[in-house]
């Protein structure tokens, strides 16, 4: 009997890249943005206004990124995104500064460009549940999930000194027109190799797609005549689960937000040596997000999948809230440094086990189940990013940090209510 072939896992090499190009051309702009400002002559107002513009429209664009995936068929639909991602870090170079007009003129068309930016970049994630979901055996959706969100982190690691370079010898908008192409090549790449399923490839084996279409849970035919998004947008587990994201990712959002701002003005470090610890937790993170996909599979293939992506989702938030409490109330700002970076490790360990229960709900509907998912996790950015100095100013920053405990621990115990073995009905 012949091994099985491994064409998943080069399409598993074709999503990590292509979730790394998104954070580049999503990330450059915060990058650039003092450069931005004074070139266009923006109030720090306005370029708020612009980087919000982007939460907004992916935001928005998460379920119907899932609902197009599903509908197009992942290869062509993230063809259509990379290129369009392309194409709109192009348009965001060429956007007119005062001498063509007032800069109120700039200020509407970053903000649509960057909406229009956001909404392109929404889908990937959906859409990688849903190809997840087609190219790897039940038990093994964790790690896959797992290694695009080290993609993102290395992506944004990646960013900023690459962005700096340019910037110090090119400028802004010629830094955009050199990173354009990734995307491009990104989609020529994902468009010439892979397929919509694992049986359609010509380099697939039999053994290959048996391991892949092995053990799948039976499909549940639907009674109700509902189309299929509304059945995921009304699933009972899907929105626990997106309630359980959306409580875990507000943690995520304090380190995302916050943490710098944090260890400079509370903690009193260096603006110099906060930059390089803010980058020493998204290693951190990277590190919890692969081992906690390997954790997931190892689970869910010895115990089933509502063990398997319970128990490392309960454990990590768990802990992440342990840690962010236990940083907050340190005297020692390095101690506290160490525990933030330990917190954002065990939040990152639970995005296998989110997004493998996300596969698993949805079944044939991935993309769609895990583009809800998604909703909840990016819109609690809006409300950390009011709660957390609404919360600084009237009880302190020791408070606004807590706060974050407060919403892990609530996703721990939605998780006891999560049926992950039981799929949305075709």
């Amino acid at each position: 009997m012949n091994r099985p072939s491994t064409v998943r896992w080069r399409i598993l090499a074709l999503l990590v890249l292509a979730s790394f190009i998104s954070y580049v051309l999503r990330y450059n702009v915060s990058t650039a943005g003092p450069a931005m400002v004074v070139d266009l002559d923006l109030t720090e107002a306005q370029f708020g206004y612009i980087l919000a513009a982007f939460t907004a429209g992916y935001t928005i664009f998460q379920f119907p990124g899932g609902v197009f995936g599903d509908v197009l068929g992942p290869r062509r639909a993230l063809t259509i995104i990379m290129v369009a991602w392309a194409a709109l870090t192009l348009l965001t170079s060429v956007v007119p500064d005062e001498s063509f007009g007032s800069a109120t003129v700039t200020v509407i068309a970053l903000i649509a460009v960057r909406f229009l930016v956001g909404a392109a970049h929404a889908p990937i994630y959906p859409l990688t549940g849903g190809i997840v979901e087609r190219w790897f055996p039940v038990g093994g959706w964790a790690l896959p999930n797992g290694l695009s969100s080290t993609g993102l982190t290395l992506g944004t690691a990646a960013t900023a000194p690459v962005v700096a370079w340019m910037l110090t010898f090119l400028g802004w908008r010629q830094s955009f027109v050199l990173l354009a192409p990734l995307s491009l090549i990104g989609a020529a790449l994902w468009w010439w190799y892979a397929r919509d399923n694992a049986s359609d490839h010509p380099a697939t084996n039999d053994e290959e797609v048996e391991l892949i279409y092995a053990n799948r849970p039976q499909a549940v035919e639907a009674s109700d005549g509902q189309p299929s998004w509304l059945r995921v947008l009304r699933n009972r587990n899907v929105i626990l689960l997106t309630l359980s994201y959306f409580c875990m990712n507000y943690v995520f959002y304090q380190m995302f937000n916050w943490v710098f701002y944090y260890l400079v003005t509370v903690r009193g470090f260096e603006s110099q040596q906060a930059g390089f610890l803010t980058s020493a937790q998204w290693i951190a993170a990277a590190v919890g997000a692969t081992a906690g996909g390997l954790l997931c599979d190892f689970l869910c293939r010895r115990y089933g999948l509502r063990r398997g992506c319970a128990w490392p989702a309960m454990f990590g938030v768990t802990l992440s809230g342990l840690f962010l409490l236990a940083g907050s109330f340190s005297d020692s700002a390095y101690i506290a440094v160490a525990c933030l970076a330990a917190s954002f490790l065990f939040n990152q360990l639970t995005e296998g086990a989110f997004w493998a229960a996300g596969i698993a709900i949805g079944g044939r509907h991935a993309a769609a189940a895990c583009g809800v998912m998604n909703t909840g996790g990016n819109a609690v950015g809006f409300v950390n990013a009011l709660l957390v100095p609404f919360t600084a100013a009237t009880f302190g920053w020791t408070a606004a940090m807590v706060s974050g405990t407060a919403f892990a621990f609530i996703s721990a115990v939605l998780w006891l209510f999560i049926r992950t073995d039981q799929p949305v009905a075709d």
